[in-house]
């Protein structure tokens, strides 16, 4: 009987060993297998689940946000940001605020008629965010939050308000700075902001605004890319403008976002929140900053001078792709920006720049993509500037030597006197629009075909352009006076 007893509890010991070991290596691989999703995935990572992962993996690992870090940077940031409630005058609204030939929606919430209003002074009120910038009672929103605006109110932080009045505006960075007199007792605190060029994909990013009237919300997502360009400025005269570098996040930015800042994890701004590409008018995970490089050289020379001096090229042109490489006869993977029009009497006209020329790089740098061109006009030069621009005309490579010029004004004041006096652009003129815009935000690469026909947009005189190549149909919604993009879908 003990023999008997003795198997059974050897057996019964050698069954519990196994299971240790057994729940030990599943345990062990279950710990590696968080591990290896919670780190970035690299191109040199192993495709199998490791147990020791290097060190370098959990490195990135421990940089995910932790709440108390996130719960940290909304207490000390918060008290920075602002939302601003602007009033419109009866014959305008938020849409208005739209900079020209932008194709994306931008997130200014429409708040509807203000609620102290009587039936007989309902006037339309919208909200938008923004940042105290410095000491001086300055701050920093989107230009379309306050373009338009009949009156100002910013509201702070701990429910105190003050009137605001804009100091200045510039439509082409869609940036505005207005300024109040700081209420007594109110902490006033400005942002900091981080160095330029400290962004990469896959980073963590914040906002912090007022969504739908809903003030000091925080969202959190990534970098999704960085380098975007996107029209703006005024197109009625044929001449559009791009942004550069402007960052792409899905951190959720809606209506009532813009003008607040977009933040990296030290509570640093690294861009304004300022477009969002949807359909619905609401997050869609893709939304568009302007980076923290664009506000400083901007907002400086707003409060200083009333307005910014861009450096310009005078060219229209284009990212050479696959179909533009075979439309022109250039060879396949020719990189570079194609010259589509020089500007008469422009810069690039006078350097002996051609329609047809490819530009392949510009002060010793490499051009790929139009935004590597218009990245480096904004960021290393000035009005003034000599650079050399590196060029394929047919066979032959060559340098060029241009004396970069200050950006024309005549455009913003054409679309003015366009709707003064009720001139609306052609159907011509607003299918080149059109084609621009999904050109520039890189959502067509070509179109077979286009038609536009007249007709009422929320009550605005407008030119529907319908667009299909590249096996998709395109919807561009223009204003027939001014000739900015409302709406652009691409389906």
């Amino acid at each position: 009987m003990q023999s008997t007893n003795k198997r059974y509890y050897i057996y019964f010991g050698a069954a519990i060993l196994i299971l240790a070991l057994v729940f030990g290596a599943a345990t062990t691989m279950w710990d590696g297998f968080g591990i290896l999703w919670a780190a970035q995935k690299t191109q040199d990572a192993p495709t199998q689940l490791v147990t020791n992962p290097p060190a370098a993996l959990s490195e990135i690992a421990s940089l995910s946000p932790s709440q108390e870090l996130l719960s940290q940077l909304y207490e000390d940031v918060s008290p920075s940001v602002v939302s601003i409630q602007v009033t419109l005058s009866p014959t305008e609204s938020s849409l208005q605020g739209l900079p020209e030939g932008f194709p994306f929606q931008m997130p200014f919430g429409d708040q509807g008629q203000g609620q102290d209003s009587t039936p007989d002074t309902q006037l339309p009120q919208a909200e938008g965010s923004g940042f105290i910038y410095d000491m001086d009672g300055h701050i920093v929103t989107n230009n379309h939050v306050v373009e338009n605006a009949t009156s100002i109110v910013v509201y702070f932080h701990n429910g105190m308000w003050a009137d605001a009045e804009v100091v200045a505006a510039d439509p082409q960075a869609d940036l505005a700075v207005i300024k109040v007199t700081p209420p007594e007792g109110l902490d006033w605190k400005p942002v900091t902001l981080a160095a330029p060029d400290t962004l990469l994909p896959g980073y963590y990013t914040v906002a912090v605004g007022s969504p739908f009237g809903l003030d000091e919300t925080m969202t959190l997502g990534v970098v999704s890319a960085l380098g975007r360009s996107v029209p703006t400025g005024d197109t009625s005269s044929g001449s559009s403008y791009s942004l550069p570098d402007v960052i792409q996040t899905d951190t959720a930015i809606n209506p009532g976002n813009s003008g607040g800042p977009l933040l990296n994890l030290n509570g640093e701004v690294v861009g304004v929140n300022f477009a969002i590409n949807s359909t619905a008018g609401s997050n869609s995970g893709v939304g568009f900053a302007i980076p923290v490089a664009v506000v400083e050289k901007v907002a400086p020379a707003l409060i200083e001078n009333g307005s910014y001096d861009y450096s310009y090229l005078g060219i229209a042109g284009q990212t050479i792709t696959a179909p533009v490489a075979a439309q022109q006869n250039l060879s396949d993977n020719t990189l570079g920006v194609y010259v589509a029009e020089v500007v008469s009497g422009g810069p690039a006209a006078d350097a002996g720049i051609q329609v047809d020329d490819v530009i392949v790089g510009i002060g010793g740098e490499k051009v790929t993509q139009f935004e590597d061109l218009i990245s480096y006009l904004f960021n290393k030069t000035e009005p003034g500037s000599e650079v050399t621009l590196n060029v394929l005309r047919g066979d032959k490579t060559m340098d060029v030597p241009v004396t970069i010029g200050q950006r024309p004004q005549e455009a913003v004041e054409t679309a003015q006197q366009n709707r003064d006096n009720g001139k609306a652009i052609s159907i011509s003129e607003a299918i080149k629009i059109a084609k621009g815009a999904v050109s520039d935000s890189g959502l067509m690469a070509s179109v077979d075909s286009a038609n536009a026909k007249r007709s009422t947009v929320d009550g605005k005189d407008a030119w529907v352009v319908t667009l299909s190549g590249d096996n998709k149909a395109a919807t561009v919604t223009i204003d027939a006076f001014s000739g900015e993009v409302l709406e652009l879908d691409v389906q």
